[in-house]
């Protein structure tokens, strides 16, 4: 949710143009960045109708703006994803929605899931994705503490620890070790 994984998200959309129609091809976008600060207080008061409201009145601005489509990049706030794409006329990208699909494209019926706490232990992404037939598992109590402090004091502040990216690798292999197929993470092993 902080711009750091907007900027990710940026640069991938426009490699991809480029990849598929060449030259100097770049995406024609909108892009409204919130203050993180306001939405992860929100999240920490469990003010959830709150952050659905700032959410959906970003949705709106780009709308306004001429977006022919919106994404919200960051799965959790994809609790609020409904209250999103109810509040505009254009398509919303349901990430959640657009990963299971690609999950059940490979073949895996069994994921790892490491992201923030409201992710990992609320029912809203485990029930998602079950609508597609994958089951989803989460770390242990202390390791998914670990990974959802990892996400709010190094990654969206723009920084990974090497120990920290070495945690993830173990928190990976013990999923491993439960059967997923693969681990849908915010961190990548580089």
């Amino acid at each position: 949710m902080s711009w750091e994984s907007s900027a990710e998200y940026y640069r991938l959309l426009n490699d991809l143009t480029r990849e598929r129609l060449g030259g100097h091809h770049c995406a024609p976008s909108v892009m409204v960045t919130v203050d993180f600060t306001e939405i992860e207080a929100m999240q920490r008061a469990d003010d959830w109708r709150g952050a659905a409201e700032r959410l959906a009145g970003a949705a709106v601005s780009l709308e306004r703006a001429g977006a022919e489509l919106v994404v919200l990049c960051t799965n959790t706030m994809h609790r609020v994803a409904d209250d999103i794409a109810a509040a505009v006329r254009i398509p919303f990208v349901d990430i959640v929605d657009a990963t299971a699909q690609r999950i059940r494209a490979a073949g895996m019926r069994t994921v790892g899931v490491l992201g923030t706490r409201f992710t990992m232990e609320g029912g809203f992404y485990r029930s998602r994705m079950a609508e597609f037939g994958i089951e989803v598992l989460v770390p242990d109590a202390p390791d998914r503490a670990l990974v959802h402090d990892v996400i709010y004091r190094e990654l969206t502040r723009g920084r990974i620890r090497a120990a920290s990216r070495l945690e993830f690798k173990r928190i990976v292999g013990a999923l491993a070790e439960q059967w997923a197929e693969g681990v849908l993470s915010c961190l990548s092993p580089r």
